[in-house]
């Protein structure tokens, strides 16, 4: 083993200039981990591997224990390779889909203009400030690069044009296509009655309802964003990047949908 002089003078940028790349390396590595998996239950399956691993290592180390040493050498590391891609499998994903969703490549192709997405906007805030007005319920998802096509699979395929009447319709109690949430992809209703994955946020557990819990859960498996209007209070929010912004009025929230849709504010009707 080394000792601390030693392991100093490797890491001196004069002997090994990239040493200090590869800390840089490994801390951004490690930070934008530890952000992926803040507020999840991933927070605890990591500790419980940390507990396991030091004491399987020290308990290998500091006692003469020759079966448990083979063990750990031959079978408990190559099993945690193996089981934790198993165990943080939707944050990895929700990483790689971050990763994926960066740079020029990703933007779709067939976005809307401006203006299709500006009239898109307004019937979007509109029919929210009725629902709201009412009290009725109602989750609302805008695509944008990430595809959202197998939560659609799981819904009804409608395919219709976007209209204030319509969602209306749709998330009217009686209906039967209240209760879940509608996916909008280019201005037009792709689906209804969709099933969405809850958040894995703990802390969101408490806090919200299932309608907002799903809004947050498919922000956090996409970079969709989430329109909710609450049926108990009539409170609109708005979910992305797993994040929830409440109590928004019609003003604040056209501003908002703009900006997330990348619409030039000045155009957007007042």
């Amino acid at each position: 083993m080394l000792d601390l002089s030693q392991f100093w003078e490797r890491l001196n940028p004069a002997h090994h200039p990239g040493n200090i790349l590869d800390i840089l390396i490994v801390t951004l590595l490690f930070w934008l981990l530890i952000d992926v998996i803040q507020g999840t239950r991933a927070v605890q399956l990591l500790r419980g591997v940390a507990v396991l691993v030091i004491f399987a290592l020290l308990a290998g180390s500091f006692l003469p224990l020759q079966t448990l040493r083979w063990l750990i050498a031959n079978a408990l590391r190559p099993a945690l390779f193996v089981a934790i891609p198993v165990l943080f499998q939707p944050e990895l994903r929700r990483a790689l889909e971050s990763l994926g969703r960066t740079g020029v490549l990703t933007r779709r192709p067939f976005a809307l203009p401006d203006d299709e997405q500006r009239d898109a906007i307004n019937i979007l805030v509109r029919a929210a400030q009725q629902l709201s007005q009412r009290q009725t319920g109602a989750l609302m998802v805008i695509e944008r690069r990430t595809g959202l096509q197998e939560y659609a699979d799981r819904g009804v395929i409608t395919d219709a044009r976007l209209s204030i009447l319509l969602l209306l319709n749709i998330f009217f109690i009686n209906s039967p296509l209240h209760d879940m949430a509608v996916i909008i992809r280019n201005g037009r209703i792709l689906a209804a009655n969709v099933v969405l994955p809850l958040s894995e946020n703990i802390l969101s557990s408490s806090r919200y309802g299932t309608r907002h819990r799903a809004a947050l859960g498919i922000s956090e498996q996409s970079d969709a964003v989430a329109l909710v209007v609450s049926e108990e209070t009539g409170s609109i929010s708005v979910a992305t990047d797993g994040r929830m912004v409440r109590h928004l009025n019609e003003t604040r929230l056209r501003k908002l949908l703009a900006e997330l849709l990348d619409v030039t504010l000045e155009e957007v009707p007042a």
